[in-house]
């Protein structure tokens, strides 16, 4: 563990997970309700408007991303998860079964690691240590080095709602001293690391040797089929896209379009805010955006359109919200990169035209490209469509008429369990294909009683295969 750090960090390290263990051993001799008093206490202190509007100020001056307004409204995500949390039990018996002869019994994990994204340096601790605390375990986290302060700043407002409420503050905990080979021991040693970022330190985590739970890249698709309302998906559209600039794996990328409501979608895209960039100026996007070996520039991530526009070399009117561009086909290679994930205020706009299995096809080529497991959604009235979609798409989780940034990680207008980590499945290199919510912050054990009998015949169990001469 020393090898590769400082004397200093090693003690630090050292000192963190001492402290740790220490506190997780009291919060496990908590009733329910004073996990649920924790859960609320640390919940509300940071998410109360005054002191969330002070964190993403200092988040963004901090790490010079994000919009200071739409990132306000990242605080109501965790009192979303505050809800979900409060609303099932974390001490104790949490299930049974009867007919099953089955009663589950929640443990806690230990010590988990938490590794934040610079985008994230306010949501994520406070998210996760609701959940953390609920189940009854103690977090350290591993601050991206862009976004430090902010991520301790968060930390620490927790923690004095803790000792406010005579618990333990080192139940949560935050690295100072950052650096990859301090996060790499911290996950060697944690029980659990929660790898919420870019795919380095998603592949990092599930080398640790310990478990993990890791998000995938993004490149979130809508599909608008015939029977869409234009002005509701356009609308939507809008408010993933500009999310926090776009900074979220699930802000809209790439929407496909039916060639019937295409040029109402393009009219109403502008109304909505969106700038139209075509000849030169697409071909600028493309300059700025990617090198000649396809990469994506960095300082494209997460800046204000007009910013996106000035750094590519044009200028767009002030009072537009996001650039679109019109899709060139689907591939990996330099002419085909507008369908792949962007991470900003851009948008791809694709038209499919003729049957829905086009529009299939459309998608299919985008998460080829780049986006597998993560989210796509669908504009339509057509339950046959959403199904052929449902059947079709490779990814975890799909969204029906909702601004897939803002929904697909829980919203209270829908069921999705409320999280700021959403795992791939196996598609995004992940080991499981939903939220990373409270169940998976719990370890569990099963108590087993005997039931009567349950097994079939032969002959109900292997139907006409079944020979009884050979079973003699």
């Amino acid at each position: 563990m020393a090898k590769e750090m400082t004397a200093e960090q090693v003690q630090e390290l050292q000192q963190l997970f001492e402290k740790a263990r220490a506190a997780q051993k009291v919060l496990e001799t908590y009733d329910q309700a004073r996990i649920d008093r924790l859960c609320q206490a640390v919940c509300w202190a940071i998410s109360n408007k005054k002191t969330f509007e002070r964190l993403v100020a200092m988040g963004i001056e901090e790490s010079g991303l994000g919009d200071p307004v739409s990132r306000l409204n990242k605080r109501n995500k965790i009192r979303l998860i505050l809800r979900e949390a409060l609303r099932h039990p974390s001490v104790g018996i949490v299930e049974e079964i009867p007919e099953k002869g089955i009663v589950k019994y929640a443990k806690p994990v230990g010590v988990i690691a938490s590794l934040v994204p610079t985008t994230n340096p306010d949501l994520t601790p406070g998210g996760q240590a609701v959940y953390a605390i609920k189940a009854r375990d103690a977090v350290i986290f591993s601050p991206h080095p862009r976004s430090k302060k902010t991520t301790f700043e968060s930390v620490e407002i927790m923690r004095r709602a803790l000792a406010a409420e005579g618990a333990p503050a080192d139940i949560l905990q935050c690295i100072t001293l950052p650096s990859i080979p301090m996060t790499e021991a911290l996950m060697a040693e944690a029980d659990l690391t929660i790898a919420t970022g870019g795919k380095p330190m998603v592949k990092a985590a599930y080398s640790s040797g310990k478990p993990a739970y890791g998000s995938g890249a993004g490149n979130a698709t809508m599909i608008f089929d015939e029977t869409a309302d234009v002005v509701e998906a356009c609308h939507n559209t809008m408010l993933s896209k500009t999310s926090d600039y776009g900074s979220g794996c699930s802000a809209d990328g790439n929407i496909v379009v039916h060639e019937s409501i295409y040029d109402a979608v393009l009219e109403q895209l502008q109304v909505e805010g969106g700038y139209f960039a075509k000849g030169e100026e697409k071909e600028m996007l493309r300059r700025g955006m990617w090198d000649e070996e396809c990469h994506r520039k960095s300082d494209t991530v997460a800046i204000a359109p007009q910013e996106l526009a000035r750094r590519c070399g044009f200028e767009i009117p002030a009072d537009r919200k996001f650039i679109f561009v019109l899709g060139d086909g689907y591939g990996s290679d330099y002419q085909h990169l507008f369908c792949s994930e962007k991470l900003t205020t851009l948008l791809a706009v694709h038209k499919y035209e003729g049957e829905f299995e086009n529009a299939l096809d459309a998608m299919r080529a985008i998460y080829e490209v780049g986006g597998k497991g993560h989210s796509v959604g669908i504009y339509s009235f057509d339950d046959e469509h959403i199904h052929r979609l449902g059947l079709a798409a490779p990814v975890s989780r799909i969204m029906v008429r909702q601004p897939q940034s803002k929904a697909n990680a829980g919203a209270a207008t829908n069921g999705m369990p409320p999280t700021s980590s959403m795992s791939c499945g196996t598609w995004g290199g992940n080991i499981v294909s939903e939220n990373i919510w409270l169940k998976h912050y719990m370890n569990y054990t099963w108590v087993s009683r005997p039931i009567p009998a349950d097994m079939p015949s032969p002959e109900e169990l292997f139907g006409d295969f079944y020979d009884p001469a050979m079973d003699e």
